[in-house]
C-alpha cells in the first residue's frame, strides 16, 4: 500500500532515480505532469542500476513497471531482477514496441531511453509484465493491442475505466 511510509520512502528512492517524482495523500498517488525524466547516475558516475530485493529494498513486483518507465527516461540504467528467474522474459515485446534495451542474461537488463515506443500488438504473459505493458502501450505512438488480457485483471480491477478517467484513451474489446 502507497501510503505506508517506509514502502513510500524505497518507491521515491526508486523512481527518484528514474527523475520521476510523486507525492502521496491519504489513498492517492499523484505525479506532477511534465517531469525531467533523466536517470541519476550512479555513484562516481557509474550507470544507474535498479535491483529487486526483499524489504527494505526495491520491491521484485515492481521492478518491471521500473524498466519500462525507465524506456521513457534519458539515460542508461541497469535492471538486476535478483529473486526471480523468468520475470525479464517480456522484454521482447518492449523491444518490438521500439525500446532500446539489451537483455544481458535472464536476470539483467541495459535500458537506454528515451525511446519514442510504437503501437504492436502483443501478449500480457503474467500479471507484472501485463501491466508494465499496458503502460508502454499508453507511451507508445499509435495503437497497440494487448492480448491475454485477464492476466492483468487478476490484479488490476477495471483497469481500463480507472486509466480513462484519467485522459488515457483506452478501449475493452470483448471477442
Amino acid at each position: 500500500r502507497a501510503h505506508r511510509t517506509p514502502t513510500k520512502l524505497l518507491l521515491a528512492k526508486a523512481f527518484g532515480k528514474l527523475g520521476v517524482s510523486f507525492e502521496v495523500k491519504g489513498e492517492d498517488v499523484y505525479v506532477p505532469a511534465k517531469q525531467e525524466m533523466e536517470i541519476r547516475p550512479g555513484f562516481r558516475d557509474m550507470i544507474t542500476k535498479l535491483e529487486s530485493a526483499i524489504w527494505p529494498g526495491v520491491p521484485a513486483d515492481i521492478l518491471s513497471l521500473l524498466l519500462t518507465v525507465a524506456t521513457q527516461c534519458k539515460g542508461t540504467v541497469l535492471i538486476h531482477e535478483k529473486m526471480f528467474e523468468s520475470r525479464l522474459f517480456f522484454i521482447d515485446r518492449l523491444i518490438s514496441m521500439g525500446a532500446r534495451i539489451v537483455l544481458c542474461d535472464p536476470h539483467r537488463a541495459v535500458v537506454i531511453g528515451p525511446a519514442q515506443l510504437r503501437g504492436e500488438k502483443i501478449t500480457s504473459p503474467d500479471i507484472r509484465a501485463g501491466v508494465s505493458l499496458l503502460i508502454a502501450a499508453l507511451c507508445a505512438k499509435g495503437k497497440s493491442r494487448i492480448d491475454n488480457i485477464y492476466m492483468i485483471d487478476r490484479g488490476y480491477e477495471k483497469i481500463d475505466e480507472r486509466l480513462r478517467q484519467l485522459g488515457a484513451d483506452i478501449e475493452r474489446v470483448e471477442e
